[in-house]
């Protein structure tokens, strides 16, 4: 047996430990990483260590500090206010106000993990007040993310026009970007209807945000939810800590009104998320430095108000995501990712060839990088996208964009991570299986639908 595959047949395994036993993927993922990396392919720590991934362990660490510091001085609930007024009181279009929202930053040049971090933890405050089904919030954040991110001046679209001018193919910049967010934006509106859709159309909010006849419960807690209240077991001081007071403004009961001190301190954090925005989307910062620095800033203001949100970090979602980033970080050191896509381009069909480098694109984008799955598997399909028997290269290149994207609302993945690590009043674990099985539906009836649509068609 090859290398590769004892590192694919690893990962399944993986997969199926943590299924059958309640332990977290990442610790199995490290463990793989380690065994695979040494026995398997001979690598050594510091090479198999080469594949941590530091900037999504500082970017899932300091968005999720900073949007505690936010929820703990009540800035979410200011927002949530103000938002709902904004719509009168109409909840049916928060989710689709979130939508677009997410589409317009990817489509102006923000990497989408960015553009999800930014709006997932206000998104998910959204849905944890006013009764909201999270997973339906969360996927609509990742779709309209997706859903923007191939226009002529965005970072997928830019990363695409180049490397398929480089390989000499033809291709339709509008035709990609209106597949991409056709698709999630279909998608969209079916789950948006299958997940609560129809009751949220009846039910209004105040101006004052409250929902007549509507009682926000979920799994037994009501009202604003902290972070990391289901990490009981491996943080319990964390929890403790982070369990809101009598006095807290995260406390839903508390009726006093806000102290012009703490409304100063909220304007200065929203202004702190402005600039968080601004920093990342136009001087391209690296999101995760620019939050801890913003959330250190933000605590210098109230260190006492904000000592318990260190602890409100959802750690156990950081390592599930970065040992898992780790395992795969081996895989493509050992060639195993170039090794599945040579193996789907040598087939003779160039249909088949086409889905199969679909469903090769949609299963390693749902744990690796899209932007890496893009650029190494599209000059793959160059032989049988020419010749007389040579599939649409304008279509095979936006059932790829689209099979390759729309993957990315798995927990694995950045942007599913970072909803994960934001979900308010959620069982950890029960919501990170819903995504599980969500991503999984799409990964694998996602590149049939483009590719049929698309290719075929």
């Amino acid at each position: 047996m090859s290398s590769h595959w004892i590192s694919i047949y690893a990962l399944i395994g993986m997969f199926v430990l943590a299924t059958v036993l309640p332990i977290n993927m990442g610790v199995i993922a490290f463990v793989g990483a380690f065994l695979v990396g040494t026995l398997v392919a001979g690598m050594n720590a510091k090479a198999i260590i080469g594949g941590f991934p530091a900037d999504l362990f500082l970017t899932l660490a300091g968005i999720t500090y900073l949007f505690a510091l936010a929820q703990n001085n009540g800035t979410i609930d200011w927002l949530v206010k103000l938002a709902v007024r904004a719509v009168r009181g109409r909840i049916a279009a928060i989710p689709w106000i979130m939508f677009f929202i997410a589409a317009l930053l990817t489509s102006v040049g923000a990497v989408s993990p960015a553009a999800v971090a930014i709006i997932a933890p206000i998104a998910l405050g959204f849905a944890a007040k006013y009764g909201i089904n999270p997973l339906l919030m969360g996927l609509m954040v990742v779709h309209g993310a997706q859903g923007g991110g191939f226009s002529p001046i965005s970072i997928y679209g830019g990363i695409t026009n180049k490397i398929v001018a480089k390989a000499g193919l033809p291709l339709s910049e509008v035709a990609t970007m209106l597949a991409s967010l056709g698709v999630n934006l279909s998608v969209s509106l079916l789950l948006f209807f299958l997940m609560g859709g129809m009751k949220l159309l009846r039910q209004k909010a105040d101006a004052g945000g409250a929902v007549p006849a509507v009682r926000r419960v979920v799994h037994g807690q009501s009202g604003a939810q902290v972070y990391g209240d289901a990490e009981a077991e491996s943080f319990r001081e964390e929890r403790r800590t982070a369990t809101p007071d009598a006095d807290s403004l995260m406390n839903p009961s508390s009726a006093a009104p806000v102290e012009s001190g703490s409304r100063l301190y909220q304007i200065a954090t929203v202004l702190g998320l402005l600039a968080l925005a601004v920093l990342t989307l136009f001087f391209k910062q690296d999101i995760g430095f620019v939050s801890i620095t913003i959330g250190l800033l933000l605590t210098l203001m109230a260190p006492n108000l904000q000592k318990r949100a260190l602890g409100q970090v959802s750690w156990p979602e950081i390592m599930l995501i970065v040992g898992v980033s780790t395992y795969v970080g081996v895989m493509e050191k050992m060639g195993t990712i170039d090794f599945v896509g040579h193996s789907v381009a040598g087939l003779t069909s160039p249909l088949m060839a086409a889905l199969l480098l679909c469903f090769v694109g949609a299963v390693v984008s749902a744990f690796a990088s899209s932007t890496a799955v893009l650029g190494s598997l599209i000059p793959l399909g160059v032989p049988f996208l020419q010749g007389d028997s040579a599939v649409s290269a304008i279509g095979f290149i936006a059932a790829m964009a689209v099979s390759s994207t729309i993957v990315d609302v798995s927990p694995f993945s950045t942007n599913g991570a970072l909803v994960l690590a934001n979900a308010k009043g959620v069982d950890r674990d029960v919501f990170f299986r819903q995504l599980m099985v969500y991503g999984a539906i799409v990964t694998l009836v996602a590149p049939v639908v483009v590719w049929l649509l698309f290719v075929v068609l």
